[in-house]
């Protein structure tokens, strides 16, 4: 399915280059699409700078876990 959404994605933005070329397309609404795509990026880096932020807490809290629990191998 992902590779099928980027091939569609590419066949549009390739349709909107030719219409640039041909002046068919007014600069301002590509403005827009741009505006949308980077609050697009920023919202999933956010959330992926959040995600990775408590996947990096539950691995401190592991790697605790596991240096108490080798303590009792001693």
């Amino acid at each position: 399915m992902v590779e099928f959404l980027k091939r569609a994605m590419d066949w549009v933005l390739e349709k909107e280059a030719e219409a640039a070329k041909k002046c068919a397309i007014n600069p301002e609404d590509i403005e827009k699409q741009i505006e949308l795509v980077k609050s697009k990026r920023d919202e999933l880096r956010k959330k992926f700078e959040e995600e990775d932020a408590e996947f990096e807490h539950i691995l401190s809290r592991l790697a605790l876990i596991k240096s108490n629990a080798n303590q009792c191998k001693e």
